[in-house]
C-alpha cells in the first residue's frame, strides 16, 4: 500500500509560543479560483485544476506550516444548486468544511456583476473575508459596486482583491488569515503537507486528465478508484486504477479504437502521477460501467461521499 500521508523531510520543531493555528475553508461558486488558490498558497499543486465548472468534488486539505503558524487551508466543491445525488453529497461536504472552519475565505469573480447570494448562504454567521479574484482582467474602477454589494450583503471582516493566477495579493490574504486564527500549537506534524493519502491525489490527477481530455457528459459520470498500490524495491510501483461510468456508451469513449483512448489517459496521469510522488510507477486503468451511480446512496457511500 502507499503511505498514508505526505511526509517530506522533517525540519527542526520550531517554538511553539505565539504560535497561531486553525482551519480555513475556501468557499464559492464554481471556477472562482478556489483550487487555483489554494495551489498557489501551497506552493505545490494540491487540487486539480480545469476551466470546466464542479471540477472539485470533495475537499482536499493542504497544511501550511511556517515557524509561528499553522494554516489548514479547504478547498471546497463549488456551491451550486443539487441535482442528483453526487451534487447533494458535495454541497454536504462544503456544510461540514464551513462548520469546522474557524475562518471562511469566501472567493468570488471579480469579473462577474452580481453578487453570489447562494454561496453566501453557507457563510452563516462564521467570521469571513471577502477575496475578488481575476482582479488582473477588470479596472479597479469598475470592481467598487461589486464591493458594495458585498458588504451590503453580508458584514465581511476584509476584502481583498487578487488574482490567485498570477501571484497578485496573496501575501496580503496570508496576513489576513493569520491574524484571524487562533493561538495554539499545531494540529499536525510541521513535516506533512495533507492529511489525505497519495491514492487519493492520484485518483484526482487520473480524472484531471479525463476532464481535459473529454466535453459534454463524460467526465462528470466518471469516478476514478485506485485499486491497488504496489510498491516494489527492484522496480517502478505498481499503481491500479479503476475508471468508473454510467454507461457502456462511455466505456467506449474512455476506452477509444484498439484501447488508444484509455492509454492516453494513462500516459498523461503517469507523467503527472511521477512528478507528484517523485518515483517512478507503471500505471494500469480498466473501465467500469455502474449504472446511475451518481444517484445511488449506497454506490456514493462506497467511494467515499457523505450522504
Amino acid at each position: 500500500m502507499a503511505p498514508e500521508s505526505l511526509l517530506p523531510d522533517a525540519d527542526q520543531a520550531p517554538d511553539q509560543s505565539n504560535h497561531r493555528c486553525g482551519y480555513v475553508a475556501l468557499i464559492g461558486k464554481p471556477n472562482v479560483g478556489k483550487s487555483t488558490l489554494l495551489n498557489a498558497l501551497m506552493g505545490q499543486k494540491l487540487s486539480i485544476v480545469t476551466h470546466r465548472p464542479q471540477t472539485t468534488r470533495r475537499s482536499v486539505l493542504g497544511i501550511l506550516s511556517g515557524d509561528d503558524h499553522q494554516v489548514i487551508l479547504l478547498d471546497t466543491p463549488g456551491i451550486i444548486e443539487p441535482r442528483y445525488g453526487l451534487q447533494k453529497a458535495m454541497m454536504n461536504d462544503v456544510r461540514t468544511s464551513t462548520s469546522d472552519a474557524d475562518l471562511l475565505v469566501f472567493m468570488a469573480d471579480a469579473t462577474r456583476d452580481k453578487v453570489d447570494d447562494l454561496s453566501l448562504k453557507f457563510v452563516g454567521k462564521r467570521p469571513a473575508i471577502l477575496v475578488l479574484n481575476k482582479i488582473d482582467k477588470i479596472r479597479q474602477e469598475d470592481v467598487l459596486p461589486l464591493v458594495s454589494a458585498y458588504m451590503e450583503a453580508h458584514a465581511f471582516e476584509e476584502v481583498i482583491p487578487i488574482s490567485a493566477l498570477k501571484g497578485k495579493n496573496l501575501d496580503v490574504v496570508m496576513q489576513s488569515v493569520l491574524k484571524r486564527l487562533p493561538a495554539g500549537p499545531a494540529f499536525y506534524p510541521r513535516e506533512m503537507i495533507s492529511e489525505q493519502p497519495e491514492k487519493f491525489f492520484v485518483s484526482e490527477i487520473i480524472r484531471e486528465k479525463i476532464f481535459k481530455l473529454y466535453r459534454q457528459e463524460v467526465p462528470y459520470s466518471t469516478q476514478v478508484n485506485v485499486v491497488s498500490w504496489e510498491e516494489r524495491e527492484d522496480d517502478k510501483d505498481l499503481i491500479h486504477a479503476e475508471i468508473v461510468v454510467e454507461r457502456d456508451s462511455q466505456k467506449g469513449i474512455l476506452i477509444g479504437k484498439g484501447g488508444k483512448a484509455l492509454k492516453k489517459i494513462g500516459t498523461f496521469a503517469r507523467e503527472d502521477i511521477e512528478e507528484f510522488i517523485h518515483r517512478p510507477i507503471f500505471l494500469k486503468l480498466h473501465v467500469k460501467v455502474r449504472t446511475d451511480w451518481r444517484n445511488s446512496d449506497g454506490q456514493l457511500r462506497s467511494f467515499g461521499y457523505s450522504t
